[in-house]
Formats: C-alpha cells, sequence, structure tokens
C-alpha cells in the first residue's frame, strides 16, 4: 500500500501535467522537485505535530504514506499556477502550503475526528481552492485566454495515456493504504473501482454532445479519472453499495467537462482567476461533493451494516462517544473549515 502511496504522485500527477505544449518535460522536472521537497519538509512538520516523543521526531512508514498525500496536494495546487511561477516560487509555494496543510489535517483528523482516509476534503479540496487563491492573487491581466489554449496540446499525448493508466492501477490502492487494516481494504478498492468504471462511460456519453468535432481527447479520460477518485477519497471506506460508487462516479465524469465548458470562462473572466490544468473542475468539485457524500453517509451509518468495521470506520460512534449524525455534522463543518484555511493560506502564499 505504503510503495503505491508513493509512485502515485511520481507517475500518476507527474505525467498529468505535460499536456501543455510549451513546458512538457519541464512540468514533469518541477512536479519531481515538488515531490523531493515535499517529502521532507512533510515528515519534519507532520513529525512534531503527531510523533514528537522525548524530543524526538519517530519515522516510520505512515510518515512516509503521510508524506505522499501532502505531496498531492501541495501537486493539484501546482496545477492552478503552471507555466507562471518559476522554481523558486514554487519551492516557496510549497514552504508555506505545507506548514497549512498540516494544520487542517491535524485539526480535522486529530482534534475533531473527522475521518477522510483517501482525502476527498484534506487533499484535492484544500489543495485546489488553496491554488485557486494563489492564482487569483498571481492575475496576470497581459495574458488572454487565446494563448494560454494555444499552450495546450490536445493530442492524444503518450504521456497522458501512461498518467491515466497509472491513477487506474495504484489510485484504489492509494485510497485504502492510509486505513489498512485487514477487514477494511477491499471497500475502498471495489468502491474506487466501481467510480472509475462509472466516470470514464460519462466522458465517453457526453463529450460528443459538448463538443461538435466529437474527437475524444485523452486529458479528458484523465480529469474524469481524477474527478472520480476525488468524489471516492472520503466516502470509499464507508458503505457506498456498488450502485452508489456507480452513481457517484458517473456525476464525477460528468464535472470535469461541464465545468471546463460553462463555468472555466466565468472563472476566467468575472474572478480573473487563471487555471491552468483546471484543477476546478477535477478536484475542487468534486473533492466538495465527494465530502458531501461522505457526510450523507456518516449520518446513515449503523452497526448493523457495518458490523465489525464500524469499529475501524467510525471508531467513536462504535464506542457509543458519539452518534452517527453527529459525525455525520462534524464532517459537514469541516467543509468549511478546510475552505477558509486554503482560502486565506492562498492568498497569504499569493
Amino acid at each position: 500500500g505504503s510503495w503505491d502511496v508513493h509512485l502515485q504522485p511520481l507517475l500518476g500527477f507527474g505525467l498529468l501535467v505535460t499536456f501543455l505544449a510549451r513546458y512538457r518535460l519541464g512540468s514533469v522536472a518541477i512536479s519531481i522537485l515538488v515531490v523531493a521537497f515535499v517529502i521532507q519538509w512533510a515528515v519534519l512538520i507532520q513529525g512534531f505535530l503527531y510523533s514528537f516523543q522525548n524530543g524526538k521526531i519517530v519515522v516510520g512508514a505512515q510518515s512516509m504514506v503521510s508524506a505522499n498525500l501532502c505531496t498531492m496536494a501541495v501537486l493539484i495546487s501546482t496545477g492552478a499556477v503552471l507555466g507562471r511561477i518559476n522554481p523558486v516560487q514554487t519551492l516557496l509555494m510549497t514552504l508555506l502550503e505545507v506548514t497549512i496543510f498540516t494544520l487542517n489535517e491535524f485539526i480535522l483528523l486529530s482534534l475533531m475526528g473527522v475521518r477522510d482516509s483517501g482525502g476527498s476534503l484534506t487533499v484535492h479540496t484544500f489543495g485546489a481552492y488553496f491554488g485557486l487563491m494563489v492564482s487569483r492573487i498571481l492575475h496576470q491581466p497581459r495574458m488572454d485566454g487565446r494563448q494560454e489554449e494555444q499552450d495546450k496540446g490536445h493530442q492524444a499525448d503518450g504521456f497522458a495515456v501512461a498518467g491515466t493508466i497509472y491513477l487506474w492501477i495504484f489510485w484504489p490502492s492509494f485510497i485504502s493504504a492510509p486505513t489498512f487494516c485487514g477487514t477494511t481494504e477491499p471497500w475502498a478498492v471495489l468502491n474506487t473501482h466501481f467510480s472509475l468504471a462509472a466516470s470514464t462511460l460519462a466522458t465517453f456519453v457526453l463529450s460528443p454532445i459538448l463538443h461538435e468535432e466529437g474527437t475524444l481527447w485523452m486529458v479528458q479520460l484523465q480529469d474524469a479519472t481524477l474527478a472520480s477518485v476525488a468524489m471516492m477519497g472520503m466516502a470509499g471506506e464507508m458503505l457506498v453499495t456498488p450502485f452508489g460508487a456507480l452513481t457517484a462516479g458517473f456525476l464525477a465524469g460528468l464535472v470535469p467537462l461541464l465545468g471546463s465548458r460553462f463555468l472555466m470562462p466565468f472563472l476566467r473572466s468575472r474572478l480573473k482567476i487563471q487555471d491552468t490544468c483546471g484543477i476546478h473542475n477535477i478536484h475542487g468539485l468534486p473533492g466538495v461533493l465527494g465530502t458531501l457524500l461522505g457526510t450523507l453517509l456518516a449520518a446513515l451509518a449503523t452497526a448493523d451494516a457495518y458490523g465489525d468495521r464500524l469499529q475501524v470506520v467510525f471508531p467513536e460512534v462504535a464506542q457509543g462517544t458519539r452518534t452517527a449524525t453527529g459525525q455525520g455534522l462534524l464532517q459537514l463543518c469541516a467543509l468549511p473549515l478546510t475552505l477558509l484555511l486554503a482560502t486565506l493560506g492562498g492568498c497569504l502564499t499569493g
């Protein structure tokens, strides 16, 4: 599990940023730089908060899993400003984001007891809105949409193909790695696979309707894959049922296509947010929807439905210190808190 988590930022996300024709391999180089820096900085910051004992930071396999989750959030944020900030600025953004990300994660997971194993809220939503706020502050009026569109190579790119396949192979175990406990892994893996399959179908259904030329770009499949895993991040370990996972995945697959067609022009013209990789449609909105799905499932959790798994998925509910409704309310309250920290942190960083 931890090995899959480590491969994901490099192989999955590293290859996803190559669609900008002018920056192709430069983008991958920046991704590797971010991964190398975040792993070191996140282990330190998270160590001080989570595993600081007798003046020393205790490091183990879980430290690497947590650091790699943090890497994902930073790579998502970088997608909003790709091609517009230099490597030194990228490192400065990373330095600040890791600190705020860890603070947000500590408040949510440790203090509030929110369940978010695959990071719908802590990784995808936080990373997206942090990056969008940095992008808003760094708005360059001279850079118009036409130039940006020319930079995007919409051909069926080998890198895009490889990145998408890596996501399909490794993401199910990526979502289950933080909560691996013998009995819980299969649920997360199954739910994610169902979600991935449905989102891909949704893209094939909607793409010809929205685009007259009727050709399906590889980048669209990439976006659908990412949206479906963002949607399933929080709910993956819960009792979604196959039908629920397929429905959620199908909806998630529609979000990037509809968002890029109708929402992106609005963000660019009215809110002055330049979103190079479209992270709002791929990570932000699906992350928020995934959080709402997780909230609903948490509120509906019962000991009859979950059996022994309740202790693993919702320990406070199993012990009787919290009701299922209370758990659901906490999951919901975590959303505005994360958005607040992400937007304030993004403004400060920008």
